[in-house]
């Protein structure tokens, strides 16, 4: 599909899956409507072992062939020489603290990107004016703030890298007929409400064999191709183990086609650059792919993402 698939055909998609005034003319949430107190209920009844399980990767302060932006550790207080006290200064109480500073938005950092994330034809989710994202107020509209009381729903991981036997190659897209083959050999669907993790194998190359250039080398992801799928679906929110975009890009005058569909039409929250080694472990070693996930963003005002370790629990 994806050779067939055109610009075009792509640019045709931010009409055709647009989810825009489905919930409303004030709507901000976009697919996450679609997560009810009932789909919640339904993915806490799947906890059975009490296990919990990270989807994040650690945050460094190590510079990578990866790294977007160095993250900061700054070190306002620390331990040091504090051991070796004289009985005078025994009773001073002192502690560590640190500065933290990054720029989660990238390859690196598993963060979630609100709808605010990206514009196309100065718009953004629901129609909105991309004006609304200042530079001096930040986002006004369509901010991680939306996320105060976290999201839980059922969690699904289609591992495509099992279903091939091997690691997505860079440029190599995850299409449609790839998620409904992983379905099948897996004995699970996706159904509306659900986050949905996809599984290719990245993470776990750049673990074993180290960091690689996204930009320069590419990297493997879901294909623009399975957004029509994501949709008919009802997908809530969308994680990966990369960026969330193929690279090379395969319409570069579009740049990250998977990102403006999503994000822009559908009000598809995403999670980029997660862990799912150890989730994948963990769904193989039950012989299971649904569990409860939550993910609980940090309270950031006006801001079009955050740094997330969502959690699955089974």
């Amino acid at each position: 599909m994806s050779q067939t698939l055109t610009e075009s055909d792509v640019v045709k998609m931010m009409d055709s899956l647009s989810n825009w005034r489905r919930w409303g003319a004030d709507d901000q949430l976009g697919t996450l409507n679609l997560i009810t107190p009932a789909k919640r209920v339904q993915a806490a009844r799947l906890v059975q072992d009490g296990v919990p399980v990270t989807c994040a990767r650690p945050i460094a302060t190590d510079i990578t062939a990866d790294t977007t932006f160095q993250p900061m550790r700054f070190m306002v207080d620390s331990g040091e020489g504090r051991d070796t006290c004289s009985s005078e200064r025994v009773l001073e109480r002192r502690g560590a603290s640190e500065f933290i500073g990054m720029v989660f938005h990238g390859y690196t950092i598993t963060h979630v990107d609100t709808p605010a994330h990206y514009f196309w034809k100065g718009r953004i989710y629901n129609g909105r004016s991309c004006n609304l994202i200042t530079s001096r107020e930040g986002a006004q509209v369509e901010a991680v703030e939306l996320l105060h009381d976290g999201v839980v729903s059922r969690g699904v991981l289609l591992d495509i890298a099992a279903l091939k036997g091997r690691w997505l190659q860079s440029g190599e897209g995850v299409m449609p007929e790839d998620l409904d083959a992983a379905e099948k050999a897996q004995g699970v669907r996706v159904e509306p409400g659900d986050i949905l993790l996809i599984r290719t194998g990245y993470y776990g190359r750049r673990l074993e064999h180290g960091p690689r250039n996204p930009l320069k080398d590419g990297s493997p992801a879901a294909h623009v191709a399975c957004a029509p799928w994501f949709r008919e679906r009802g997908v809530a929110m969308l994680g990966t183990d990369t960026h969330n975009d193929v690279s090379p890009l395969p319409y570069p005058r579009l740049g990250n086609a998977l990102h403006i569909v999503s994000l822009v039409a559908m009000g598809l929250w995403l999670i980029d650059n997660g862990n799912l080694e150890d989730l994948a472990a963990a769904c193989q070693a039950r012989g299971r792919w649904e569990f409860m996930l939550t993910i609980a963003p940090l309270r950031l005002q006006a801001t079009t993402g955050s740094p997330v370790n969502p959690i699955a629990l089974f």
